[in-house]
């Protein structure tokens, strides 16, 4: 009797272990099918833009993007105006997802004829799950052309050669989503002018861009951004770029309002160059309307 007891005490010992090896083997092998890939942090800003600049995001593979921006303002004691505003500038960009992380874009903006392409790339995700990186970075390469001699404002670039006409500005979009109402980014930027009309005026400047999102609803969010210049022209008095606005999602389009005191659009341009303080002056305030329609190129057929 007790050698029977014995012996089915061994029994389900071997049995508890040989279930135990395959649990085991069978917890491997769902391991391998079913691995724990990171889960990132999505839609830090929406858009691409902020308000009047670049966001840490970047385009999904395949998706296209067009753009419309526009600027409408008043001059002082002008006699000139028209329906709205005295005056306006206008901007017409595509951008295009080349993968998931890599986005290049390009546009013309019709105040100062700037001609601009830039590439950007998402170096680092920010994590949801708690673990890896709890911030984005992305890289900014910006370079710009400018056709026109601009009217408005001194001509601080030479026009004697192509090369005269350009401009470069590079920047890191560094940014966190802290909640799913808010988040915050902030922007070191260098800016080459290949030129200069003046010699007081320095061919690289540096700037720190803030930016920030809050979600109020559903589809619609407070947006501000502010650039401050740590070596502004001497040329002419010039004021660190300000906007205040709200984005509305619809679907495949977004929306985009401001008051700004900037009436450019590229960014050595509305970052170095902003000639109003922002504030309820005439004249100095802008009101801004942004139209950004998303593009699906690689949608598999069901």
């Amino acid at each position: 009797m007790k050698n029977n007891i014995l012996f089915l005490i061994h029994l389900g010992i071997l049995m508890g272990i040989h279930i135990s090896i395959q649990a085991q083997d069978l917890l491997d092998k769902l391991d391998q099918e079913y691995p724990d890939d990171p889960q990132y942090q999505l839609a830090t800003f929406k858009a691409s833009r902020i308000s009047i600049g670049h966001s840490v995001e970047t385009r999904k593979k395949g998706v296209l993007e067009f753009q419309g921006f526009t600027r409408y303002w008043n001059i002082p004691n002008s006699r000139g105006q028209s329906f709205v505003a005295d005056r306006m500038g206008a901007r017409i960009g595509l951008e295009y997802g080349i993968s998931d992380r890599l986005t290049w874009g390009g546009g013309w903006s019709t105040l100062d004829g700037i001609f601009d392409s830039f590439f950007k790339y998402k170096l680092i995700r920010q994590r949801s799950d708690g673990k890896g990186a709890p911030v984005s970075l992305t890289l900014f390469q910006n370079i710009a052309y400018r056709s026109e001699r601009n009217p408005p404002l001194p001509d601080i670039n030479r026009f004697d050669t192509f090369q005269d006409q350009l401009s470069f500005t590079t920047q890191l979009l560094l940014a966190r989503k802290f909640t799913p109402q808010f988040s915050a980014q902030i922007s070191p930027t260098y800016i080459h002018r290949s030129s200069s009309a003046f010699a007081e005026d320095p061919n690289n400047q540096f700037a720190i861009g803030i930016g920030g999102r809050y979600k109020v609803g559903g589809h619609v969010s407070i947006v501000s951004e502010y650039y401050y210049v740590i070596n502004p022209l001497e040329s002419f008095t010039t004021y660190d770029a300000f906007a205040l606005g709200v984005n509305w999602e619809l679907s495949d389009v977004m929306l985009q309002f401001k008051l700004t005191n900037t009436w450019f659009f590229s960014e050595e341009a509305f970052i170095t160059q902003t000639p109003n303080n922002f504030n309820f002056n005439d004249g100095n305030l802008t009101f801004g309307f942004n139209a950004i329609f998303v593009l699906h190129t690689n949608q598999k057929e069901k």
